[in-house]
This record gives C-alpha cells, structure tokens and sequence, in this order.
C-alpha cells in the first residue's frame, strides 16, 4: 500500500493492483499566522491586485501544508514517486 499526498487529497493505493483503496480530504491544513500574513503583504509591490495576493497566500499555505506533512513523515521516496507516476501512463 502507498499513500498519496496531493493538494489536500490523501489516496491510498494497492501497489499490486494500482486500485485506489482509500480517497479522503486531509483536514489538517495549514493555518497563516497574521504574522506571516503581513510578512507577505510587505514584500507584495505598492499596487497589487486581489488575484496576486490571493496567488501568494495560497502558495504559502502550500508550503506550510508541505512542510508540516514532511515534519511529521508524510512523505514518499523519490524511486517510489517514479513508479507511482509510471503507472498512471500505462
């Protein structure tokens, strides 16, 4: 079996049988501080648009998820990663 970390979404698959066995939402997002919130703003250029600050923040908490999932083991091997994607073009 191999867990599958993408963008909020965890699959666990069968390696066999490359059949997903388990599709569930990761609920344990990261959260922005209002700390880094600002730390973000202040590097942003004086005119901005909405899209660009939505962009950024978004990036960020990506970042903070990915961290957080790497922190605590949540991770595949690159080899593995290889024959998970080999699988997907056969």
């Amino acid at each position: 079996m191999a867990c599958i970390f993408l963008d909020g979404i965890i699959l666990e698959t069968d390696l066999d049988t490359n059949r997903i066995l388990e599709f569930k939402t990761d609920y344990n997002k990261a959260m922005l501080t209002k700390t880094n919130l600002k730390k973000q703003i202040e590097k942003l250029p004086e005119e901005f648009s909405i899209d660009e600050l939505v962009e950024r923040l978004i990036l960020i908490e990506k970042i903070e998820r990915g961290t957080k999932q790497s922190e605590a083991g949540q991770v595949i091997s690159e080899s593995d990663l290889d024959r998970e994607i080999e699988k997907w073009f056969k």
